[in-house]
């Protein structure tokens, strides 16, 4: 079968496109980096000319956003609903506070207090009918890193219309239409895989803080999450791996285990003393666990 394989920086990471099958691969895959390119010009906060930068410096005035821009934000709000808090699409304040762009720092209690106060999606206000988003709270803002990459990785999908595909955005997979063999590494050794399956019509998705120090701030606190291990999450939609790995994470393995129980989501808790616990619909995967 024809195959391609590309690799480019997007979105501040290394992103790398395999297609295969019929058609014209390389078109293909220029449809899927043009949507990568498209994204991150909307909306990425690191670029200051993008519409959702224009929402976060606009001082609590209603900005005019794209329907797409709304629905997306709408859907990340009702995350935040669903996981008790855990995941936040409205972190900005908190990520200035921390210096999480700049290598980190310890704010001062008045700065971190105030980051508290002007954080959380509870300030964002969605107009469909008008077309328009707003902050109620003048120094609150969207931090989109907790999941405009699964978004993308979707519309991806989408865009390149390839009978079999596998993306890998800075570490987040999908792949459909064949099965690929993938592994998930120990947290305290990246280079070492601590389970292998196939993931097959699905993403999976990790976070933790062996790479980046503790960078995942818990939004009901406002304070970096302990550095406990790692989790990994497969769903079939690449954008809700990504929003729930950060989510789960934040929850701990207790809590966040028995979240993802109750909701049937595919989940593994990696904790740093080398145990793995699982939900039943991780097991049901039939990874195979290598010795540590």
């Amino acid at each position: 079968m024809p195959a391609l394989d590309r690799t480019v920086l997007s979105m501040g990471t290394e992103l790398r496109v395999r297609l295969e099958g019929p058609g014209d691969l390389l078109r293909k895959s220029e449809a899927a980096l043009a949507e990568a390119a498209r994204l991150e010009a909307a909306c990425s906060t690191w670029n200051p000319a993008s519409a959702w930068s224009r929402l976060n410096a606009a001082g609590g005035r209603p900005v005019a956003l794209d329907a797409e821009w709304l629905a997306l934000l709408a859907d990340m709000k009702a995350w935040s609903a669903k996981t008790g808090g855990a995941f936040d699409p409205a972190l900005f304040p908190l990520i200035q506070a921390w210096g999480l762009r700049e290598g980190g720092r310890t704010p001062e209690p008045a700065v971190l207090a105030e980051a508290r106060r002007a954080a959380g999606a509870k300030w964002l206000e969605l107009d469909p009918r008008a077309g328009t988003a707003r902050f109620v709270h003048p120094a609150a803002g969207v931090e989109e890193g907790g999941f405009l990459k699964g978004y993308a990785l979707d519309r991806m999908r989408s865009a390149a219309g390839a009978a079999v595909g596998f993306l890998d955005f800075g570490g987040q997979l999908l792949a459909w239409g064949k099965a690929a063999p993938v592994s998930v590494a120990d947290p305290q050794n990246r280079q070492r895989p601590r389970l292998w399956f196939t993931l097959e019509d699905a993403s999976l998705s990790g976070s933790g803080t062996s790479e980046r120090g503790r960078h995942i701030l818990d939004p009901r606190t406002g304070e970096p999450c302990p550095a406990w291990g790692s989790t990994a999450v497969v769903t079939s939609d690449a954008l809700v791996a990504d929003v729930l790995s950060t989510a789960l994470y934040v929850l701990g393995p207790d809590a966040g285990l028995a979240w993802a129980e109750r909701h049937g989501t595919a989940a593994a808790f990696f904790l740093n003393d080398g145990t793995i616990r699982m939900s039943g619909a991780f097991r049901a995967l039939r990874p195979t666990v290598e010795p540590r």
